[in-house]
């Protein structure tokens, strides 16, 4: 480095000033006592943070699952499970080859029920989706029986449109993050069987029309 207008001695007094100050600025100890070096900062800040902090980004599996029978181009996924829902389940515990004790057992068990699916005068009777045999299974037109767990398979036969949507993901609502395995909500987490059509009913909020 050449300063033309600048003796020597001073030249190389500034070359020993900046020497000096490129060595204090890249020491891992710093110019004063107690004060952190770069390099030491340097290190500090890519180590790894606590695990306690960090966010996981794979969250489990919800306990009440079941893996879905139908194929996606995603690839498998869960929907919630349906039997664990149901407060007279096994229907079969009742639905047997014994002799009902009570009078009207029916009306007393089943009364809170309305049927209110199908077409307004002639609403599906409870063997169209209950399987007559096998009670704690459903059944399909063709009486196949299905487990309630799976009843988007049964659902699927009339709303076909709704489970194709459903198992893309357009239908229904997910219940886990987007990370980790994909969980939605069963047809019946929804959607009450017997009357599956939802009320109509004022928004929670209210938005000023646009001008």
């Amino acid at each position: 480095m050449k300063y033309p207008n600048i003796k020597k001695p001073l030249q190389g007094r500034l070359l020993i000033c900046l020497v000096a100050g490129l060595t204090v600025l890249f020491s891992p100890v710093g110019v004063f006592s107690g004060a952190e070096g770069v390099l030491s900062r340097v290190k500090t800040s890519t180590l790894k943070m606590d695990s306690r902090q960090q966010v996981k980004t794979s969250i489990p599996i919800p306990k009440n699952t079941v893996e879905v029978k139908a194929r996606f181009q995603g690839g498998k996924f869960f929907t919630l499970t349906r039997k664990n829902e149901i407060k007279r389940f096994k229907c079969s515990a009742c639905h047997n080859d014994k002799a009902a004790l009570i009078n009207n057992a029916a009306a007393v068990t089943h009364g809170d029920i309305t049927v209110d699916h199908g077409e307004k005068d002639r609403p599906l009777a409870c063997n169209t989706c209950h399987n007559e045999h096998q009670r704690d299974y459903l059944r399909t037109s063709k009486t196949e029986k299905i487990d309630m767990d799976h009843v988007y398979q049964l659902c699927g036969e009339c709303h076909f449109r709704q489970k194709k949507d459903w198992i893309g993901g357009a239908h229904g609502k997910r219940v886990t993050y987007w990370a980790g395995e994909r969980v939605v909500s069963n047809c019946t987490s929804c959607h009450n069987p017997h009357s599956p059509k939802f009320e109509k009913r004022w928004p929670k909020t209210y938005s000023v029309p646009l001008k």
